[in-house]
């Protein structure tokens, strides 16, 4: 059997590591940051098509703008809790539940 070339493959977490830093340092923590915003709007993103609305009807609902909903769904927009809470409440009909790690 010939040598195979070891395996080269990185994980994730070394990735980030090489990109931005050990955990806990402020490049990784702005990248960490960041992220968490992107996944909050994609989830919001997500929620607002599961419930067959539009950005506008979304807006409508709890009192904002299309605008606003879409800054936030794509990223571009940092987002009051209260905001946060309304939009999901009044606009998506849930309840937000947060967790600290």
């Amino acid at each position: 059997m010939k040598n195979q070339p070891a395996n080269h493959l990185t994980s994730f977490a070394d990735h980030l590591t090489a990109q931005y830093g050990e955990p806990g340092t402020p490049a990784r923590e702005e990248f960490e940051e960041g992220f968490e915003s992107f996944k909050l709007g994609a989830m919001l993103q997500e929620l607002r098509k599961e419930k067959g609305l539009t950005q506008a009807q979304l807006a409508e609902k709890c009192g904002t703008t299309k605008t606003y909903i879409s800054r936030i769904e794509n990223d571009a927009s940092d987002i009051r809790l209260s905001t946060l809470m309304r939009i999901i409440r009044e606009g998506l009909g849930g309840h937000l539940k947060l967790s600290v790690e």
